[in-house]
């Protein structure tokens, strides 16, 4: 007797920017959306007014990952991304962490991908701030006495860091360099899921091109991986690396600390 497959698990992306959803975790956003999960994704820093607000909800389209949820803080490098409103480096960490809640407990996704501790290899600080936002919101979604206001409580099983291992840098870092960023990446043993992506490259590289406005400049991936022959750029593209960590409490109640 053959039973039927599990469902995917929901999915939410938390990341710093437009774009930073289909570089660094398009695949994955594409795979689970082609398995039937609900996908979604956040985005902390500009307006959605703004330029890349249209560019994003097109890579989010192409993805299969809903329409834009933007926060509408500003770019700690770009303050005309959002005009009046402060940047995410500047609001107070418990206003963002409520406002994260508040998504986490309306979707109620099974896991919850960010950028890891470093902010991906060039460590933008906006990265390293959605990092620890989220951290501190995939916690405080299922304490029901945390942020009453944003809902019932929900606890994802799991988070994800999208990271970098050293053994993964490759043809990336020389590319990096190439315009003076820095390259951040972890030991090898860090990383908990390697995850081909080949098969969902074509929607991956189509919603990293959708921002249009990050394509043409000179120094960001977009534009960087938009000049480099196409099998150069598959190859870069064809791997997504996670850390998984376990925000729920493990139902074997005895640990390290009382073993």
């Amino acid at each position: 007797m053959t039973g039927h497959p599990a469902p995917a698990p929901s999915l939410l992306g938390v990341f710093a920017h437009p774009d930073d959803e289909s570089l660094l975790a398009g695949g994955v956003l594409a795979r689970h959306a082609a398995a039937g999960a609900h996908t979604a994704v956040v985005t902390a820093t500009w307006a959605p007014d703004s330029h890349r607000a249209p560019e994003l909800a097109e890579a989010l389209g192409i993805l299969g990952a809903g329409t834009p949820r933007m926060l509408g803080y500003a770019d700690a490098r770009v303050p005309g991304s959002a005009p009046g409103r402060a940047r995410l480096l500047d609001a107070p960490l418990d206003e963002v962490v409520a406002r994260l809640v508040r998504h986490v407990r309306e979707l109620r996704p099974d896991v919850v991908v960010t950028h890891d501790g470093y902010g991906q290899l060039t460590g933008h600080p906006d990265h390293v701030r959605t990092h620890r936002a989220t951290l501190l919101a995939v916690h405080a979604a299922g304490l029901q006495h945390l942020h009453p206001e944003a809902g019932e409580p929900w606890q994802p099983g799991a988070l994800y860091l999208a990271t970098h291992p050293h053994s993964g840098v490759g043809e990336l870092g020389a590319l990096l360099r190439g315009v003076g960023k820095t390259v951040l990446s972890v030991p090898d043993e860090h990383v908990t899921a390697t995850v081909d992506v080949r098969p969902w490259l074509d929607r991956k590289w189509s919603a990293i091109a959708a921002h249009r406005s990050e394509a043409k400049r000179e120094r960001p991936l977009p534009g960087l991986l938009s000049r480099l022959p196409a099998e150069d750029r598959d190859r870069i593209l064809a791997t997504e690396w996670y850390t998984r960590l376990t925000p729920r409490p493990a139902p074997d109640r005895e640990d390290a600390l009382t073993a």
